[in-house]
């Protein structure tokens, strides 16, 4: 009896934990350094799984939705172009104008205060040569501007950005890969929100070489931030 009961208790512990990552709480690592300085490589984030809706977790769509991504939230999502989860900041909402001039963003006419924002290139890249708004609107729709024979990191748009969708950018708004580059993000693909860092360090070469080092007796250096620890997002 005692060892049924093992197996019971372990079998209903198992189903919660699943539950609660499916559908409440999930660990995540920043990867890149898109985010810097809000985010850090090496910062360990949970993140609540509910603030946009019930999500299927086996396929890409909303069980059932509530809410909305706000402008100047932090958001976790399924980036469209990769199978991948992804953190950046959503700047403008479905229905909003949005346009960079010169590395500044402008929505609805109004140019946006963001402290957050970092700018590592002093290089300011002109505006992709395609007056007719209506085409750019619609190759930008496409995630195809990329691919339009110019550039659109420092100057960008104008773009209305469509309903049911968001247009997210990365703090470090001179090495991100987003919004402007492959379109505007689906609400359907929203997974969370970050709320708090339980975890953050640095290491001196790229984690996924550290062990063969360890194996040699090569000790890298870990730096632990200990004033990140418990930051609430």
């Amino acid at each position: 009896m005692k060892l049924k009961k093992i197996v019971y208790d372990g079998i209903i512990m198992g189903l919660a934990v699943l539950l609660i990552r499916a559908y409440v709480v999930q660990a995540y690592k920043i990867p890149t350094g898109s985010m810097e300085g809000t985010l850090l490589i090496g910062d360990f984030l949970f993140a609540t799984k509910f603030n946009y809706g019930l999500q299927d977790p086996f396929q890409n769509r909303k069980l059932v939705k509530w809410g909305g991504a706000q402008r100047g939230e932090i958001v976790i999502f399924r980036m469209p172009v990769e199978r991948k989860d992804f953190v950046k900041r959503c700047v403008a909402v479905g229905g909003d104008l949005v346009e960079i001039r010169n590395k500044v963003l402008y929505v609805n006419g109004e140019r946006v205060d963001e402290p957050y924002v970092i700018h590592r290139d002093r290089r300011v890249y002109p505006p992709l040569k395609l007056d007719d708004r209506e085409r750019y609107q619609t190759i930008w729709e496409q995630g195809n501007l990329k691919n339009a024979g110019g550039h659109v990191r420092d100057n960008f748009g104008p773009v209305v950005v469509p309903e049911g969708y968001i247009f997210v950018l990365g703090d470090n708004r001179d090495n991100s890969y987003d919004s402007r580059f492959w379109g505007p993000l689906p609400m359907d693909n929203l997974r969370g929100r970050p709320f708090i860092i339980y975890w953050s360090w640095r290491w001196d070469i790229p984690i996924l070489r550290v062990l063969p080092k360890i194996l040699r007796g090569d000790i890298p250096k870990i730096e632990i931030r200990w004033d990140r620890i418990g930051v609430l997002m």
